[in-house]
């Protein structure tokens, strides 16, 4: 690992305008993802954070500050960002079809990430957490289990959802022995051949045969 991010000490301003605006109550689900993405979260603050639907859906668009330092490749550019997060589009735009509005989606629903850090190499590629020297990876993993139950503890979700296999696992070793279920839906990664075959109705059905919808 080269480089580190932190969406939340460069993104506070967002991430706590997400917090307010959206963790206010207690939630029925929460929504898991891995760590924040490099066009998503990373430049917004938002978990799956896709520029256009975190601007214009959840009405958040504001990126006060800079990390002090940052890879050539890999600039923070906040809301002027051209790439999109496709997973992020993907995701919210499940939501949005389904609510309408990010407060009614809000009710009930919350989206949080495992792992709050994003991991770059020396050539700014993207280094997932389950790609990180064995050590590391179980020091971190212990450091976002103590987060990931803050979170639980806050919110009283009734069941998690993980998005894609790393979050459900990681999900589950801490919800187990608080009792509350956990499931797993197909992770909306443009990387994988299943997602890009009708991810939203693969994902909807698994919501719909687990009572969350």
């Amino acid at each position: 690992v080269a480089w580190t991010y932190n969406p939340l000490d460069y993104g506070r301003t967002a991430h706590e305008d997400y917090l307010k605006r959206y963790a206010s109550n207690r939630k029925r689900y929460i929504f898991l993802g891995m760590n924040p993405g490099p066009f998503g979260m990373v430049q917004t603050g938002v978990p799956f954070g896709e520029i256009s639907f975190v601007r214009d859906w959840l009405g958040i668009s504001e990126i006060k500050e800079q990390p002090e330092n940052t890879h050539p490749k890999r600039p923070i550019q906040g809301f002027d960002c051209t790439r999109s997060e496709v997973s992020g589009k993907r995701l919210w735009g499940l939501f949005q079809e389904k609510f309408g509005t990010a407060r009614a989606f809000s009710k009930e629903h919350f989206v949080a990430n495992y792992c709050p850090l994003a991991f770059l190499g020396e050539t700014g590629r993207n280094l997932t957490p389950d790609k990180l020297p064995l050590q590391l990876r179980k020091e971190l993993y212990r450091h976002c289990a103590d987060h990931f139950k803050r979170i639980l503890t806050i919110l009283q979700p009734e069941k998690v959802i993980g998005i894609g296999r790393f979050a459900f696992q990681r999900a589950s070793e801490t919800t187990d022995p608080m009792g509350i279920e956990t499931m797993e839906i197909l992770h909306p990664s443009p990387a994988s051949p299943a997602a890009n075959k009708d991810w939203k109705g693969k994902a909807t059905k698994k919501l719909i045969l687990a009572d969350v919808w």
